[in-house]
């Protein structure tokens, strides 16, 4: 499973025809309480599919049989792991999983539309336990994808089901909303806290805590956000603390590194990333000569096929028309490619928890990791957890025959760890394998 960051890169998925059936509409999306009391999430998925996740961080992806029951394959790998799945009628809301009856979790859910910056019409989605107490909320922004959220993110109920209030919205541009799709990170924080002002009116006097939690591009526009209007807490999973030049130049480091390559094959896949990243900043009107030189002289070399980064893979094999096509069609023109994140993490009063994964290629953890510790040294209110192993999206991987990755679960913890600082503003000091770094007058639990 991959969230990848920019419009190229969503480019690239359409290009390769990746399609997504309309399962959002599924009678049987929703979060289950098990027997046992475990709860599980059933989601939209590729295709005719849909996917389940437990809190522990267990997902595999469904499948209906000629039967009517659902036969389950382990992660994002395809390989059957012995689970099946069975559903009531809907209007019943019963389950069978893995051999656990469970019956559909109710929800108090609220529909809105609200108005983001610039006049722009945004909906969103609240949905609360059930009861009249307080709970804290936490408002779900966006990574870079162009999907709609209310359709498709699962911790819209998976946090709900642990006692905690969530707000969903769709971009502008994405599902139901209106306006023009957009990466300028100001105008994402600007509306974010447009959607904190709506879940707090939606949620009234049940409001506790509230704060936000985003992955990826997000990682970029939250610090904003809670900069504009006070938050309880900012959740940042597997973003960035450095540029977006710099992203895709330590992505390529790492495509040299995981394939054992040396350090002079990794200087010229730096200086060929270099040509074509500024052919990315500048549209397709600098630098193409210079790019098409690089390729011709290095795609023979042994290296050139491991080079993918996070979005220069979309133009390595594009010609100038190409190129300046797939720039028009997908906006890349709002993307602030040298915003330095640090001035809005240092100003920062807002604590926040970092979650990196160490063998993330979209958004390398090494160097964003190394500045969130610099931070913690220098007093701010930030924690940082990095699990080894894990990918983009928080997920562990398997090597299949080929070399290539293939997700097969959520970090252990992950989701628990994030449901405790929601509650608390605090972790606890183990979460599967998770290194933790906290502020020494501020320890974890």
């Amino acid at each position: 499973m991959k969230l990848l960051f920019s419009a190229l890169a969503a480019a690239a998925l359409l290009a390769a025809q990746v399609a997504r059936a309309d399962t959002a509409g599924d009678c049987h999306v929703g979060s289950y309480r098990l027997a046992d009391g475990r709860a599980v999430d059933i989601a939209p998925s590729d295709g005719e599919t849909l996917r389940w996740r437990l809190f522990s961080g267990e997902t595999g992806q469904i499948r209906k049989q000629a039967d009517g029951t659902w036969a389950s394959s382990f992660g994002w790998t395809g390989r059957p792991d012995g689970r099946t799945v069975a559903f009531s009628d809907c209007a019943v809301g019963k389950i069978s999983f893995d051999r656990q009856a469970g019956r559909r979790i109710a929800f108090d859910v609220a529909d809105t539309a609200f108005t983001g910056e610039g006049g722009v019409k945004l909906v969103g989605r609240l949905v609360m336990p059930k009861g009249a107490g307080k709970v804290p909320v936490v408002v779900l922004v966006h990574g870079s994808e162009k999907t709609s959220a209310r359709e498709l993110y699962a911790l819209q109920r998976m946090f709900p089901a642990q006692g905690i209030g969530a707000f969903v919205y769709d971009k502008r541009g994405t599902g139901a909303s209106g306006g023009t799709y957009t990466q300028d990170f100001e105008t994402l924080a600007k509306d974010a806290v447009r959607a904190m002002g709506e879940a707090r009116r939606l949620a009234g006097v049940r409001a506790g805590r509230v704060g936000y939690q985003g992955g990826s591009e997000a990682g970029w526009v939250l610090p904003l956000a809670v900069n504009r209007a006070p938050a309880d807490f900012a959740i940042i999973s597997f973003g960035l603390a450095v540029t977006v030049l710099e992203e895709d130049q330590e992505s390529v480091a790492l495509d040299m590194y995981f394939h054992h390559h040396s350090a002079e094959d990794t200087r010229k896949a730096l200086e060929l990333a270099a040509a074509g990243e500024h052919v990315v900043e500048t549209l397709g009107k600098e630098g193409y000569e210079a790019f098409d030189t690089l390729r011709r002289k290095y795609r023979s070399e042994p290296w050139y096929k491991d080079v993918h980064g996070d979005f220069l893979f979309a133009i390595m094999p594009l010609d100038k028309a190409q190129i300046d096509a797939m720039a028009k069609a997908f906006g890349v023109d709002t993307t602030p490619f040298h915003y330095e994140p640090m001035p809005a993490l240092r100003a920062s009063t807002t604590p926040q928890l970092w979650v990196l994964g160490s063998d993330d290629l979209e958004a390398p953890s090494a160097e964003t990791a190394r500045r969130i510790r610099g931070l913690i040294a220098e007093g701010k209110a930030y924690t940082l957890a990095v699990y080894p192993g894990a990918e983009h999206g928080m997920t562990l991987y398997e090597l299949d025959d080929k070399g290539e990755r293939r997700s097969t679960r959520f970090a252990p913890g992950y989701f628990q760890m994030m449901a405790d600082f929601i509650r608390t503003g605090r972790i606890g000091k183990r979460y599967g394998d998770a290194a933790i770094t906290a502020r020494a007058n501020r320890p974890a639990e």
